[in-house]
């Protein structure tokens, strides 16, 4: 198991042994566009989902708090996302990057999920702190070819994403709605014309109210080539 901890506004930490890691996908809350990537990823090779949106159980070792990510090839990318975390004293709103193998994409969405970790914030902000205003919050993904993410992939807002409340909804109905429960969110469109296949990834989640800000941030490293 991994275990996480936490930074909140007030100073205070909460460590987290994850037991339960899940990432959602295909979880726009306009579901005509969601319909429309899935189309897109056809003509790459990408097998659709049986229903949208889905979700994909990932093992709990791979929610990690890390710097660096290694990686067999160079086809490998992040995906901004928000990342809620269940605790004894509710539930934690965090950035994470979910870091995915787009060639073993092709052959199954859910295998892609299990060859790199979810790259998750150090800081979380509660849930109840935050939901009469998360539409606002905007989230942010930066890439780069050396060890700093300087260009712009992903610009959107929460809004664009179905809610925390939604997922509990469905945590609670699969009786997963209990403290170490980590759910990724999937995530939002990328900038056409950037690659995506890079260096270094750096994702934000900001709060226009607050003021507040979480990021994530790593490079990638490509492991040396196996023998035989």
């Amino acid at each position: 198991m991994a275990t996480l901890s936490f930074e909140l506004p007030d100073g205070s930490t909460r460590n987290v042994e994850v037991t339960h890691l899940l990432n959602a996908g295909y979880a726009g809350r306009e579901q005509d566009e969601v319909q429309a990537h899935i189309e897109e990823l056809a003509l790459l090779g990408v097998p659709g989902p049986t229903t949208t949106p889905a979700l994909y159980p990932v093992s709990p070792y791979l929610a990690q708090q890390a710097s660096e990510v290694r990686v067999q090839h160079g086809k490998t990318s992040g995906e901004a996302e928000w990342a809620m975390v269940i605790t004894d004293d509710g539930v934690l709103l965090t950035v994470a990057c979910d870091h995915t193998d787009r060639d073993l994409e092709v052959h199954g969405v859910a295998w892609s999920k299990n060859a790199s970790p979810d790259v998750l914030g150090r800081k979380a902000w509660r849930l109840d702190d935050v939901r009469d205003h998360l539409d606002r919050i905007t989230l942010k993904g930066w890439v780069g070819e050396g060890d700093e993410a300087d260009t712009l992939i992903q610009d959107s807002t929460l809004g664009a994403l179905l809610t925390p409340d939604y997922w509990l909804e469905v945590l609670s109905e699969r009786g997963l709605n209990q403290p170490g429960t980590v759910l990724i969110s999937g995530t939002v469109a990328m900038t056409s014309g950037v690659d995506q296949f890079a260096r270094s990834w750096k994702v934000e989640m900001a709060d226009p109210v607050t003021g507040h800000s979480i990021d994530a941030a790593y490079v990638v490293e490509k492991m040396a080539e196996p023998i035989g």
